[in-house]
């Protein structure tokens, strides 16, 4: 009789401490479903905010420095325009459309290629000039990471910012990049105009996270040349170039 109600106690304390590991594991279930909740809540906005910031600024860095090393101070504007006259005076305005597109070729083509080498990690194949990406973490380049957010920033304390394991950012090119001219017309002095050439890339980027992942779009206005028109302005001008032309997708 006394083994029996041995081997009972004994069953039930297996049972009870079975029943306390059970319970414990649904805690913890329970705490790490609330953790990620919280997470996406409200610590994947800050840290995105963070991201998609410095992504913008990157990409705005490579964009401006490889036009400029590469497309802006090789144009030659006068190939840039037609210009007609008649009795000494400007007629029409026009681009000339083998040197539009060579310009948007290149630029996109430059931009996409830069922007994946750095995706990638082979800064050493970037097309820019040798400081455009000196305020920055060579050996974190080469691993693809753009930049490494303190955790403590989550706690929105300037005390606390650069404290806590550091979260890399990295981001990914998505898509085609759109390349565009834009010209503006305005008028200069008496009987002149000044027609201001840009350039607008629009493209998408994959900010990513170690917990999330996101997509978001960059446009970029680089001004590449301004002409002067000296004389009577015509009252049109052709293509226009009063608003965006030439639309170029590049894969």
């Amino acid at each position: 009789m006394q083994r029996r109600i041995r081997l009972k106690k004994k069953f039930i304390f297996f049972k009870k401490k079975s029943n306390i590991f059970i319970f414990i594991i649904i805690f913890l279930i329970i705490m790490i479903i609330l953790c990620f909740d919280y997470i996406n809540a409200k610590v994947n906005p800050i840290l995105l905010d963070y991201g998609e910031m410095e992504a913008r600024k990157i990409a705005s860095i490579i964009i401006n420095d490889a036009i400029k090393k590469n497309v802006t101070d090789n144009i030659d504007v006068d190939e840039l325009f037609l210009i007609s006259y008649e009795n000494n005076e400007v007629k029409t305005i026009d681009f000339n459309p083998i040197t539009v597109n060579k310009i948007l070729t290149e630029t996109t083509l430059i931009v996409q290629n830069n922007l994946k080498y750095l995706e990638q990690g082979k800064i050493e194949l970037l097309n820019l000039t040798n400081n455009a990406l000196l305020d920055y973490n060579q050996d974190k380049l080469r691993q693809g990471i753009i930049y490494e957010i303190p955790m403590g920033v989550i706690f929105g304390n300037s005390f606390l910012a650069n404290i806590g394991p550091k979260i890399p950012v990295k981001f990914s090119l998505v898509g085609d990049i759109i390349g565009y001219i834009n010209t503006n017309v305005t008028d200069y002095g008496i009987n002149n105009a000044l027609i201001e050439v840009n350039i607008i890339l629009e493209l998408s980027e994959q900010v990513i996270l170690p917990f999330v992942i996101e997509k978001i779009k960059i446009e970029t206005t680089i001004p590449i040349a301004l002409k002067l028109i000296q004389g009577s302005v015509p009252n049109y001008y052709l293509n226009g170039l009063n608003s965006p032309s030439f639309a170029l997708p590049i894969n």
